[in-house]
């Protein structure tokens, strides 16, 4: 295996610069859906999956409606850490008397977005009120700010290290001044109801321009002269003078050290050229999106396909320096280890932060394994290592933390369907021991959301083993104690497991797991046909409905019973005999969808109980695909096709994702949609299937990754692709006739042409199983 930026990418660039006359990132449009969202969720000057993601907050506190908000007209700092449950190093140049030992909102400046321009690895800010122009750019590690000031005598660049910035307070920091034109420090940031345990982010900032100045404020008070500042509620300040010639500064950060920062630094931005730098972000970005070239469709169609590709390549960030170094968490104390190096002593794959993968078995786990197949490794070996450091596969890592969110074990789906396909440049043995302790009670199923204390039970896994379902009202700590959200969930991540032991020649383990797996069947009731939860005693609950307008119903994890019912991926033909056969099953899933047409196919956020179909959230996300498995497949085709279009077809900042785009999985679901191709299974069994819809485009070139895949590219072609024409009428594969609604793996990765015919009415003969 290769190190991970391969001469793969390289050969792909040069190719995609000599055959494409739009480069492919210029598409890519960062500020659709910013009026309301997370955190994490804008990004603009940063990497593919950088550690530092540089960007203008405008609204600083909270996880949600946080970060930078296409509405919120006033900059507030421009911090380097926009990830899962971390936060960090927001700085804000201001002019003339410094007020910043007052905090951000005494420094805050308005903006205007006619005088913004924003793009992948590239940010520019004009801020009025100090008449000072900001540009942002960055490396994977090192933020390069450059800000064009006035000329003045007190020109300021201020650290507001110590600061609540939104999830986290800081415990406490330090800033040092090293020279006239660098300093270095750290923030502790303190822990949170996710994020257990405190976590330090060292930094190391150097500047083109002599620092006149250094200071520093503690509890809003200016602190006496000094050359280094250490404690809480405090900050360091810079002061330069200038002439309209840009101040550059270069911030590099580390989970592991002030020295690591600095070999960040020097490794990655060792000169001043900012220009460089724009250019080389938008290489590499172009690099990674030019693995698929589309033709056809509208402008607008790209730009909103190339933006889904673009947030499922940066949603999740790196937490390793250039060494290979991380920070581990799981234990009682800070330990620094060290991921494999090849044998140039360079990082095989660097480490990961990331939200639990819940959902990712129908988003990001099938386009990574198609097209970035060596991002795929890169997780799976930061869950290895994890569970080497701390002796659990983990559900969502932060700073080196166990954070436990949401339910059950989605790294089963990641991993079988990385093994099955070839994806295996980690400890697969270990793996897989891991994923059969999580399965177990006492493993990570057996915590429920956020449970971070001894001897879990809130998962209900003896309850799951001894009946087969996990009841209403179990015992135990934590949130999201829905028992058959889990129930569901479980027997999924069962028959994952039992598709790798089959794979592995386990035949004892594949036997038990696929009984397990067909546990979902003990929650169909016969009365309400629907799956409904059952209390301690085995009774079926009596407050039941299929929706409800609130966050969600009893037993099921942000849903209702109208849409976990559809939770059977492995057995799709075994939900659909519960029904009472395919008719009955069709009539069921094209009811639900007429009800949610009213409402796009998506509940309001925090109300997901309420609508029969909700795409903004991710039990949903294969419900459209199911009818390629009632012999139905154009009504896959019909929905698919409504729902690119109506739900997540919008470009503007108040549209597109729906409220949660979720570090990158909405984006994956949207690029697969766009493609045509989807994998209900989650791509997990072996040789698994890729059903077959209708896609917006004339012709899609997916680049296979040679390190993986033995063939060039697989490519899909439409005839006849309108809006009116979302109806597969036709179909070839390598000039073959057609008439089944998927093709294998196999094909996938032996490269060739999937040819599609187009029109207006359905053929309902094509593609029935």
């Amino acid at each position: 295996m290769k190190i991970y930026i391969t001469s793969f990418l390289l050969l792909l660039f040069l190719n995609s610069c000599s055959t494409t006359e739009t480069n492919l990132v210029d598409y890519v449009d960062p500020l659709i859906d910013t009026h309301s969202s997370r955190w994490f969720y804008f990004a603009s000057a940063s990497r593919p999956f950088g550690m530092v993601s540089l960007s203008p907050d405008t609204w600083t506190k909270g996880s949600w409606n946080s970060g930078y908000l296409y509405d919120s007209l006033q900059v507030r700092c421009f911090s380097h850490i926009h990830a899962w449950q971390l936060a960090g190093i927001p700085v804000m140049p201001t002019t003339g008397e410094n007020k910043s030992y007052l905090g951000m909102e005494a420094t805050k400046s308005s903006f205007t977005h006619e005088k913004e321009i924003v793009e992948p690895g590239y940010h520019k800010v004009v801020l009025d009120d100090s008449n000072i122009t900001a540009e942002l750019s960055s490396t994977t590690r090192v933020g390069f700010h450059k800000y064009t000031f006035p000329k003045s005598d007190s020109s300021y660049i201020n650290f507001h290290t110590g600061a609540f910035l939104a999830h986290s307070k800081v415990d406490s920091s330090y800033v040092r001044k090293i020279n006239d034109n660098e300093i270095e420090g750290f923030s502790l940031l303190g822990k949170t109801s996710r994020r257990p345990k405190p976590t330090y982010v060292y930094f190391v900032a150097k500047t083109d321009h002599k620092i006149e100045e250094f200071g520093g404020w503690q509890n809003n008070k200016l602190l006496p002269p000094t050359e280094q500042i250490n404690g809480k509620n405090n900050g360091a300040y810079l002061r330069f003078k200038t002439n309209k010639k840009p101040v550059l500064m270069k911030v590099a950060i580390s989970y592991t050290s002030i020295e690591n920062a600095r070999k960040n630094m020097e490794t990655e931005l060792p000169k001043w050229n900012f220009n460089k730098t724009v250019t080389d972000s938008k290489n590499e970005w172009n690099n990674m999106l030019s693995r698929i070239k589309v033709t056809g469709g509208t402008k607008e169609q790209k730009v909103k396909f190339y933006t889904d590709l673009w947030h499922a390549l940066i949603g999740r960030k790196i937490v390793s320096d250039v060494n290979g170094e991380y920070c581990d968490m799981t234990g009682n104390k800070p330990s620094i280890k060290q991921v494999r190096l090849d044998n140039n002593g360079n990082p095989i794959f660097p480490h990961y932060n990331f939200d639990a993968l819940w959902g990712s078995h129908w988003t990001l786990n099938v386009l990574w394994s198609m097209v970035y197949p060596e991002i795929m490794d890169g997780f799976c070996n930061t869950m290895v290592d994890m569970y080497k450091n701390g002796g659990l596969i983990p559900r969502g890592p932060s700073g080196g933390n166990y954070t436990h969110v949401m339910l059950g074990d989605p790294a089963t789906s990641f991993f079988a369907a990385a093994y099955n396909k070839g994806i295996r440049n980690y400890d697969a043995d270990l793996a897989y021991e891991g994923l059969l302790k999580n399965a177990y009670p006492g493993g990570i199923r057996d915590r429920a959301g956020y449970d971070h204390g001894n001897n879990p039970t809130g998962g209900g896994m003896t309850y799951y083993i001894e009946r087969g379902y996990v009841p209403e009202g179990i015992k135990g700590k934590g949130l999201h104690k829905d028992g058959a959200s889990m129930t569901l969930e479980y027997a999924y991540q069962d028959w994952c497991i039992a598709q790798i032991a089959k794979t592995m020649g386990k035949n004892k383990d594949f036997d038990y797991f696929m009984k397990r797996s067909e546990n979902y069947k003990n929650l169909w009731n016969p009365k309400t046909k629907l799956m409904h939860p059952r209390n301690i005693d085995g009774s079926w609950i009596d407050d039941f409905s299929p929706i409800a307008e609130k966050f969600s119903t009893t037993g099921f994890c942000e849903s209702n019973s109208a849409i976990y019912t559809n939770y059977v991926p492995h057995d799709i033909d075994g939900l659909t005999t519960l029904f009472g056969g395919k008719e009955n099953y069709t009539s069921f899933l094209s009811s639900s969808f007429k009800k949610a047409k009213s409402n796009r196919f998506v509940a309001p956020h925090r109300e997901h109980a309420k609508s029969w179909v909700d795409y903004e959230n991710q039990p949903s996300c294969q419900m459209a695909h199911i009818f390629n498995f009632t012999d139905t497949p154009w009504l896959t085709q019909k929905w698919v096709r409504e729902i690119k279009d109506v739900t997540f077809g919008e470009t503007t900042p108040y549209g597109g994702y729906n409220g949660d785009e979720d570090q990158g999985q909405i984006g994956a679901l949207g690029a697969l949609m766009a493609m045509g191709v989807f994998q209900m299974d989650g791509g997990v069994s072996e040789n698994s299937q890729y059903e077959i819809t209708s896609p917006i485009f004339d012709k899609i070139e997916i680049d296979l990754n040679p390190d993986y895949y033995s063939n060039n590219k697989f490519t899909i072609t439409t005839n006849n692709n309108t809006a009116k024409n979302v109806y597969i009428q036709s179909a070839t594969l390598n000039g073959k006739n057609w008439e089944k609604c998927y093709f294998e793996h196999n094909d996938f990765i032996s490269g060739g042409k999937l040819e599609l015919t187009l029109g207006s009415i359905p053929n309902k003969n094509w593609g029935k199983r």
